[in-house]
């Protein structure tokens, strides 16, 4: 099969296309074709040498796929409803760039009826991710408010109308105006500016003072420490990424005077047990918002893997060159052709 592999750490110029030996389902596994891969963040950070491949996991980016179930455990497909020729979506430990890819069974969903294989490549990841840390652990609630940090990525055009499909209030910060643009178009109460606007004073503005409920960070470091002071009583933080450094100094009084929490997860190593419940919680309440319209996949750029008009070969380096540009919004995708 062809694959894209990271030949070293480094620019988005070290993912090369290569030849790797067919995969082969496991117990527990389907084996898919895969039509189209998800980009991630995490991906990038891979391919820098900042995320290390977690044991038994493939050393082939990519953590999302959609395409074809070609063959794989017979008893378990049947047991989840599945069978060989089913069109699904998977979130995956690794291996995604690539023309064939395993899957637990227990990580795969059927694309959504009226979603093509490019617009279902881009759910696994940020779907699980929100409803994991967003439902899950921060347990926002309808009627409550959540602020999103970096509403234009694809964790936070998904955050955005998950959270306002169950009813929150939301507000978002994005990097321009346009960016800023599209998130109220997706349906964000508010957002904020950061480059021209102080985030916290305006949570404080637009909630008179109150503050906000939950916070899903994608920034860490020197955040927290406003977040903190514009999270209402009560108030939880979510970190899911570091993207402004692991260090952080708050004002711990105020985590005690206000009952606040500061939490955080990764999803990648978690055991395959723990994502399947996020998976049939994403199949039970999501699934039917994307089949319905109520929401949609945001897709702002697809690559074809084999690019001609690379030196490459790879279309992954575009792929990734525009994910570190920051200038999308929504998901980027490659896809992998007959």
């Amino acid at each position: 099969m062809k694959a894209v592999e990271i030949t070293s750490y480094g620019a988005p110029e070290v993912l090369r296309l290569c030849e790797r030996p067919d995969p082969v389902a496991a117990a527990g596994e389907v084996l898919i074709r895969v039509s189209a891969s998800g980009i991630n963040r995490p991906d990038v950070f891979q391919r820098t040498g900042n995320y290390p491949v977690p044991p038994g996991a493939s050393d082939i980016p990519g953590l999302e796929v959609a395409g074809v179930i070609v063959s794989g455990d017979a008893a378990a497909m049947a047991q989840a409803g599945l069978k060989v020729g089913d069109r699904v979506c998977a979130l995956v430990a690794g291996g995604g760039y690539a023309e064939l890819c395993t899957a637990p069974v227990a990580q795969c969903l059927p694309v959504p009826q009226g979603l093509s294989d490019i617009e279902a490549a881009s759910l696994p990841e940020t779907f699980f991710t929100v409803w994991s840390n967003v439902f899950d652990r921060a347990r926002l609630q309808k009627g409550e408010t959540l602020l999103i940090q970096g509403g234009s990525s694809g964790i936070g055009v998904t955050a955005i109308q998950l959270a306002k499909a169950m009813g929150a209030t939301v507000y978002v910060t994005a990097g321009n105006d346009e960016k800023c643009a599209a998130c109220v178009a997706l349906g964000a109460d508010h957002a904020i500016n950061y480059k021209t606007q102080d985030f916290k004073e305006e949570v404080k503005r637009l909630t008179e003072g109150r503050g906000v409920d939950v916070i899903l960070d994608m920034v860490g470091g020197s955040y927290v420490a406003r977040e903190v002071e514009c999270l209402a009583e009560d108030g939880r933080i979510v970190i899911i990424a570091v993207q402004g450094g692991i260090k952080s100094e708050f004002n711990a009084g105020l985590v005690l005077r206000r009952r606040l929490t500061i939490t955080g997860s990764t999803l990648r190593p978690r055991p395959i047990a723990f994502k399947q419940a996020i998976a049939q919680a994403c199949l039970k309440n999501a699934w039917p918002l994307l089949e319905s319209g109520a929401i949609k996949p945001v897709i702002h750029s697809v690559f074809a893997a084999v690019d001609a008009s690379d030196a490459t070969g790879s279309g992954a380096a575009k792929a990734h060159t525009l994910m570190e540009s920051n200038q999308h919004v929504g998901k980027i995708i490659m896809t992998w052709g007959a």
